[in-house]
C-alpha cells in the first residue's frame, strides 16, 4: 500500500483529500503545518507527498527545500496544492523541483489522476536504477574476477564531442556503448533524407546492443548530442558476458522489453492523435528522457527545435507553430531555445 503525506493547514482541505485517498486504498499521514509535515516526512519517509504552500510555522517552499536536501527524502514525488494560479508561484516552485499542482478548488478525480501519474513516474525511474544498478554490480563483478574484460585499460571512458557519430546504419556493429554522462539520438535517413529519431539515451542507458543480440547490422544511425562520455564494450566480450552470464542475460532482456514497449506508445501517439496530441506526447516522453537522477524533476528540454521535431515525428515548422500555440495557453515557456513544461498534467490531458 502507497503511503502519502498530506501537508495543509486547512482542517476541512486536509480531512477530504485525507478521505478521498483512504477511499482509493492509500495510506495517509497528514500534518497540519510545514514543520510538522517536514518531521513526518523524515521519519515516515512516504510515497508521495501533497503540501499546501501558504501555511503557518513553514510554508511550502521551505518544505521542499528541506525535504530537496536530505537523500532520504530528495527523490520523493511532491504535489503543490494551492490556491493561487499565477505563473510565478507555478514556475518558482517548478525550478525548486516540484512534480505538479493542483490548483484549489480540485475535484476527487483530479487529486487521484495527479497522484496515479507521479506514483507511476517514480516506479518508472527507481525500475530504470535498479536495472542499471543491477547491470553495473555484473559489470563490476566480471571486471573484478578477471573472467572478462569489457574495455582497454586505456580506453575504459572515452569522451566525444557534440555531433560525433558513433555509428552509422548498416555498418557492422563493433561495440555496444553504456553512457556515463551526456545525451545521444539515434536516427534513421530516409531515401529523400529525412530523418526520424528512434531514441534519446541518457546516463545509465546502453545503446548499439540490439545490432549485436540480433547479429545484424545496425539498422539506425546513433550520434551524440552534446559532449558525451562513453563506456565502449568490445562486440566479443559483450556476446561472451551475454552467454555466461545468465543475470546480465535476464537484465538485457529487461532493457529490449522496456524500448518495444516505449516505440509501441510512440508508433500509437503517431498513428492516431492529433498534432497536438503528437506534440504534447512527444514532448513529455522527451522529458523523461532528459531527466537525470540528480534531477528528477527538471522542467528543461535543451534540445533544438529541429531535432525535437525529429524525435516526435512531425515536421518542424509544425512544431515551431504548436509550441507558440502551449506557450498562449501557459503549458509551455520557450526561453532561449529551451522548452520549459509548466503544466506536465494538461498536456497529457489534452483533447483529440
Amino acid at each position: 500500500m502507497k503511503k502519502i503525506l498530506i501537508i495543509e493547514d486547512n482542517d476541512e482541505v486536509r480531512e477530504n483529500t485525507m478521505e478521498i485517498l483512504q477511499l482509493s486504498h492509500y495510506e495517509v499521514l497528514a500534518a497540519e503545518n510545514g514543520k510538522a509535515g517536514v518531521e513526518l516526512a523524515l521519519a515516515n519517509l512516504p510515497d508521495l507527498i501533497i503540501c499546501d504552500i501558504m501555511m503557518p510555522v513553514m510554508d511550502g517552499y521551505g518544505v521542499l527545500h528541506i525535504l530537496n536536501n536530505n537523500p532520504e527524502t530528495s527523490g520523493i514525488p511532491f504535489i503543490f496544492l494551492t490556491a493561487k494560479s499565477e505563473k510565478t508561484d507555478f514556475r518558482r516552485g517548478m525550478e525548486m523541483g516540484a512534480d505538479d499542482y493542483l490548483t484549489k478548488p480540485f475535484d476527487g478525480i483530479e487529486l487521484l489522476n495527479a497522484v496515479q501519474a507521479r506514483l507511476k513516474k517514480a516506479g518508472q525511474i527507481k525500475e530504470k536504477y535498479e536495472l542499471t544498478a543491477d547491470l553495473n554490480r555484473v559489470i563490476d563483478q566480471a571486471k573484478a574476477s578477471g573472467a572478462l574484460s569489457l574495455t582497454s585499460d586505456e580506453r575504459e571512458i572515452c569522451l566525444f564531442k557534440k555531433k560525433h557519430t558513433l555509428y552509422s546504419e548498416g555498418q557492422r556493429p563493433k561495440f555496444a556503448y553504456y553512457v556515463i554522462s551526456g545525451r545521444i539520438k539515434t536516427y534513421k535517413t530516409n531515401n529523400e533524407g529525412k530523418e526520424l529519431i528512434t531514441n534519446i539515451y541518457g546516463t545509465g542507458d546502453f545503446l548499439g546492443y540490439t545490432s549485436i543480440v540480433e547479429g545484424a547490422n545496425y539498422r539506425e544511425s546513433a550520434q551524440t548530442l552534446e559532449e558525451s562520455e562513453l563506456m565502449i564494450i568490445p562486440k566479443e566480450d559483450f556476446v561472451e558476458l551475454l552467454t555466461n552470464d545468465l543475470e546480465i542475460a535476464k537484465q538485457f532482456m529487461r532493457l529490449v522489453t522496456r524500448d518495444i514497449l516505449e516505440k509501441e506508445e510512440s508508433l500509437v501517439n503517431f498513428a492516431y492523435n492529433s498534432l497536438r496530441r503528437k506534440v504534447a506526447f512527444g514532448l513529455l516522453q522527451l522529458l523523461e528522457k532528459y531527466r537525470t537522477d540528480d534531477n528528477p524533476s527538471s522542467n528543461e528540454l535543451a534540445l533544438s527545435r529541429k531535432n525535437m521535431a525529429h524525435a516526435i515525428g512531425v515536421a518542424t515548422e509544425s512544431l515551431i507553430r504548436t509550441l507558440s500555440d502551449f506557450k498562449d495557453e501557459k503549458l509551455v515557456e520557450l526561453e532561449n531555445g529551451k522548452v520549459i513544461i509548466l503544466n506536465e498534467k494538461k498536456l497529457g490531458s489534452l483533447p483529440y
